[in-house]
């Protein structure tokens, strides 16, 4: 290798290889902090806040049982205000009393985070941009151009809506994973509640309606499912197949925001249940690998929900027959196609 490259380029070379294989020191040391932070979090969560039953805390601490009821909330939302004291809270996985609920609570947290960062990053906008600045514009290009290389062009004036959320629910997400929230009645990751998912479901399953509605006017929406010019073009067989089709997509589409909804809502309120149970049989260690994991699932689930919203929105927008290969024309064929099939065979 010496005689190869050289001595000087190839002891550059050793020390360079030396350099990414050995562990870099700040992480290890970064990982330390953080291993004796939970640990010291723990310990004096322990004495300010003795995980007791709640029902009868003269009978003292059982271990797990009590550690791991600790870590985490059960499915149904706590109510911070009820607006009708008078009737008994709801208890249920889906509520509809009219309350302000910890999840809720928490997601007006996570809206004015949003709200104070895009005014403050925003502000001043210059053609000499500021730090801050530069930061709004990566990541709100970097979103950008991530939805258009899936959607097409089409997918350029739903990019706000699309970054709107993602930014909520990653933040929401992430929220979970901050020391007090799930822990205390009064905060709890919002995406952790199924009524929250299913209003972000909800919002989602209007909007690709909306639009194709819009886009298409009603008529020609509806043709989408309940394709009746089968029968004139190609007979009553044909057609009562292309309807029978279009019955079960129409059907199909009021499945979406469940989808939405649950597939949001079972992954994160899983992963706090995973993450709670392991907190309360252990101690620091395995915490913060779960912890890690869990980040980069919630920021997955993010991105899951709002590409999903998108791509459901093009969809919605675009005419059944638009991609059809009788939209071609006979005569525009690729030459070298065109070439392959005319050249004789071997």
């Amino acid at each position: 290798m010496r005689e190869a490259l050289g001595p000087e380029i190839a002891s550059d070379a050793v020390e360079a290889a030396g350099a990414v294989a050995a562990p870099q020191p700040n992480l290890r040391r970064w990982l330390g902090i953080a291993i004796i932070g939970i640990l010291a979090l723990q310990i004096a969560a322990w004495f300010i806040v003795p995980p007791l039953p709640v029902e009868d805390p003269a009978a003292g601490f059982q271990f797990p049982t009590d550690a791991i009821r600790a870590n985490f909330e059960l499915p149904a939302p706590h109510a911070i205000y009820d607006f009708t004291p008078e009737s008994e809270p709801s208890h249920d996985l889906v509520t509809f009393d009219p309350t302000i609920s910890s999840s809720l609570f928490t997601s007006w947290i996570v809206m004015g985070i949003i709200i104070l960062l895009a005014f403050f990053m925003s502000r001043g906008i210059s053609l000499s941009p500021r730090r801050a600045q530069n930061a709004l514009e990566y990541v709100y290009e970097g979103l950008a151009n991530f939805a258009t290389s899936l959607g097409g062009p089409k997918a350029r004036r739903y990019v706000p809506i699309f970054v709107c959320f993602f930014l909520f629910i990653l933040l929401s997400n992430w929220s979970g994973l901050f020391p007090g929230v799930g822990r205390t009645e009064q905060l709890r990751a919002p995406t952790s509640d199924v009524n929250v998912t299913i209003g972000l479901a909800l919002v989602a399953f209007l909007m690709f309606h909306v639009e194709g509605v819009r886009n298409l006017g009603l008529r020609g929406y509806l043709g989408k499912f309940f394709n009746l010019r089968a029968f004139r073009e190609e007979g009553f067989a044909a057609g009562m197949i292309a309807l029978f089709v279009g019955v079960i997509e129409f059907l199909l589409e009021f499945v979406k925001p469940v989808t939405l909804a649950m597939r949001l809502f079972g992954n994160i309120y899983g992963g706090e249940v995973a993450l709670g149970v392991i907190t309360g049989l252990t101690i620091a260690i395995i915490p913060v690998a779960i912890v890690g994991l869990e980040f980069l699932l919630n920021f997955m689930q993010a991105l899951i929900f709002s590409v999903l919203t998108l791509m459901f929105t093009i969809i919605a927008i675009e005419r059944h027959d638009d991609h059809d290969e009788h939209d071609i024309p006979e005569g525009n064929v690729a030459p070298e196609m065109s070439g392959a099939a005319a050249a004789p065979a071997h």
